[in-house]
């Protein structure tokens, strides 16, 4: 459960309405007499509401914040629902809670009380104990249920305040999606009548018609609502873990794991079968891994795509789904991370007309976002563009893409050679994994095209003692390299609550070690607030290591290299190492420390 808020002088002097619900009129004058509204505001709500069909069923705060009013204790802010919110809970003296559904137990707190019961009175059980159980309402004031439950439940019963558009829509949603559970588990283990035989046939059915049918409906609104659960949530992964009796949900977010819900095994199982017909994959071949791709909207209308990933395990198949939505996939430079000079070179090296460019880090380290954002700037009408890549990341308009299949031998270097026949002016190679890929690569680059791939090499100057080492020649690498650039993701201080720190002067040390760098003069670390779910952090950036192959450089480019004495020179030519770009975003209070030296190689 999200944490609790406490306001300061949460008072029960002047109550809206004793065991009753909260009346627009009431609340209105409330408002107007602790100062957030003027008694011109409060006309214009009524009139609105007299004006608009429908809205007098709405809830006194949702009707004032649909209007957008400016806060008169704040002039400068918003008078949103969260501030209203807040001010009710002060009003009725109890805590305010932001819901935060990742952290409740919704299989445990749907079974407290019933949909029924929960809708009649507008209340929403988010923390079940053996003692107590926690209930959030947007009616504070209406209490007739408090002594019947705690009578029937024989537990404590607490309050807390909450939104009232998150109250209707987690009453909606929580028990619709429990039910959908129940009823997959019993269809799954009710084998007598053939229910399980019919689930499965329609569910195949479903892979060839895009029908669905009565049978299976709940399996389809369990997964409609993982994959929208998880757009709201900004995941970058979903993964589908079985286990012997509960299976697992979890969410990648900003690069960190969080378990978000829990499944029995036979529902996760229908679950997945769900995912590999949309996603076109063989329903029936459990043994093998597969591959697959999904193409759906979020609840803004935006257009997304998931890459699905199948291994089998010992309790069934897990799944992973890499979600690429185009607004974070797709970014400018400046939002990539990059600094204005780490622009500039950035733009040298990806504006020539021929070349060889490369991008290098760890799995996860923000390279295909890297490459796709610099893509989409590259991807004029005059200029044709063809990727090809193992497999697409992302299906992008702009692009020419050909994916790699190695059951019919079309690989890397097979995919580089039917590009040179294309009249490319801008190839991208997802990855150069083996020498003829790489010879491929340095072909095109000779014939006058620009060439963008990735390298999985901790740091920028080891690419190139890595194509060293797969074969290619030394001259060769020094008439096409045009530059190489290493990067990592770092989660980014949430903007909304992140506060000055004191700046650990051994910690800087380190993290600038033989650069002397000065330290900042404010730093900035996590504290946590609504916005970022309590963990401070909210969305992550990139640091980058940009080498340019500069005549120095090139001249040490040789069958026996000596990679520390390249490295050296690449740095007195005006490389900036990992670690100084990872600095320079302490320094700008864009994350902190600890962050930057969990994702930095052991040294530069």
């Amino acid at each position: 459960m999200a944490s609790v808020t406490q306001l300061p002088g949460a008072q029960n002097a002047h109550p809206l309405g004793m065991h009753r619900r909260l009346d627009l009129d009431e609340t209105l004058a409330a408002l107007v007499g602790d100062g957030l509204l003027t008694e011109a505001d409060a006309k214009r709500v009524r009139a609105d509401i007299r004006t608009a069909r429908g809205r007098s069923e709405l809830h006194p705060l949702v009707l004032v914040a649909n209007l957008k009013l400016v806060d008169q204790r704040q002039p400068d802010k918003p008078l949103s629902l969260e501030v209203l919110t807040q001010w009710l809970a002060a009003k009725a003296g109890l805590p305010y809670l932001k819901i935060d559904p990742m952290k409740i137990d919704v299989a445990g707190v749907t079974q407290v009380v019933s949909h029924a019961y929960a809708q009649r009175y507008r209340i929403l059980p988010v923390a079940v104990s053996e003692m107590q159980v926690v209930f959030a309402t947007s009616e504070p004031f209406e209490t007739r249920w408090v002594a019947d439950l705690g009578h029937i439940l024989r537990r404590d019963i607490q309050r807390v305040v909450a939104s009232p558009l998150d109250v209707n829509r987690y009453l909606a949603e929580w028990w619709s999606v429990q039910r959908s559970i129940q009823r997959a588990k019993d269809a799954k283990n009710d084998v007598h009548d053939g229910r399980a035989i019919l689930n499965f046939e329609q569910l195949v059915e479903l892979g060839r018609t895009g029908e669905v049918g009565a049978d299976d409906r709940h399996v389809v609104h369990i997964v409609d609502w993982l994959l929208q659960y998880a757009f709201e949530q900004r995941a970058s992964d979903i993964h589908l873990e079985p286990r012997r009796d509960m299976s697992n949900m979890r969410f990648r977010i900003d690069g960190v794991m969080h378990k978000v819900f829990e499944l029995p095994t036979p529902v996760m199982t229908a679950v997945t079968s769900r995912i590999k017909i949309l996603g076109r994959m063989d329903v029936a071949e459990k043994r093998r891994p597969q591959d697959g791709r999904i193409k759906t909207r979020s609840q803004g209308g935006r257009e997304v795509e998931l890459r699905l990933s199948t291994m089998p395990t010992a309790f069934g198949e897990k799944v992973v789904m890499r979600i690429f939505d185009p607004d974070i996939v797709v970014k400018e430079f400046r939002q990539l991370g990059f600094s204005p000079s780490e622009e500039t070179i950035w733009r040298e090296m990806v504006e020539r007309p021929h070349g060889i460019v490369l991008v290098t880090g760890p799995t996860g380290s923000g390279k295909t976002t890297t490459l796709y954002s610099t893509l989409k700037h590259l991807a004029t009408p005059d200029l044709n563009v063809c990727t090809v890549e193992d497999p697409i990341e992302m299906v992008s308009p702009e692009f020419n893409q050909m994916q790699v299949h190695q059951a019919i031998d079309l690989d890397f270097a097979a995919g580089v050679r039917t590009l040179l026949r294309q009249d490319p002016d801008i190839i991208m190679v997802g990855e150069i994994r083996d020498l003829e890929t790489a010879q491929m690569a340095v072909q095109a680059s000779l014939t006058g095209h620009l060439v963008l791939s990735t390298l999985h090499t901790n740091d920028a100057p080891s690419a190139i003692t890595r194509l060293l080492d797969l074969g290619v020649p030394n001259y060769l690498i020094q008439s096409t390299l045009t530059g190489i650039v290493a990067q990592r993701l770092v989660r980014t201080l949430c903007p909304h609550c992140k506060t000055e720190a004191p700046l650990d002067v051994q910690a800087w040390a380190a993290l600038t070690h033989r650069r002397h760098l000065a330290p900042p003069a404010k730093s900035y670390g996590p504290k946590g607030c609504l916005e970022c779910r309590k963990t401070g952090f909210l969305g992550r950036t990139g640091i980058y290591e940009m080498l340019r192959i500069t005549p120095a450089v090139r001249a040490l480019i040789q069958p026996d290299m000596n990679l520390a004495k390249l490295t050296e020179t690449a740095y007195a030519e005006g490389m900036q190492p990992l670690r100084a770009s990872a600095a320079a975003q302490v320094a700008r209070g864009v994350t902190t420390i600890p962050e930057v030296i969990n994702v930095l190689p052991p040294t530069d």
